[in-house]
């Protein structure tokens, strides 16, 4: 249903870091954020019972919600790949 487009960039291996990414298409007048922040990160429920924390954490770290929707165009995609695509040749 194209709601949600999202990526996970490791630095190590992608050699560039998700805020890396996100300022890039921000400059291209792309909009993205990071991944939505975990429950167990939010401050109401500090003192909550945490499973898989670590996971989530590590998603939220390196995580990039990308544009998407039914109306995205294939010049939409090609635009938003191409920006990161250029990234990742540097």
């Amino acid at each position: 249903n194209r709601w949600l487009t999202t990526l996970l960039i490791d630095p190590d291996v992608a050699g560039i870091s998700r805020e890396e990414v996100r300022l890039a298409l921000e400059a291209e007048n792309i909009e993205s954020r990071p991944l939505w922040k975990p429950m167990h990160l939010q401050p109401v429920f500090a003192d909550a019972l945490t499973i898989g924390g670590a996971m989530a954490e590590r998603c939220f770290d390196i995580g990039l919600c990308l544009p998407s929707g039914s109306q995205m165009t294939s010049e939409d995609v090609e635009r938003v790949c191409g920006v990161i695509m250029g990234l990742l040749r540097r």
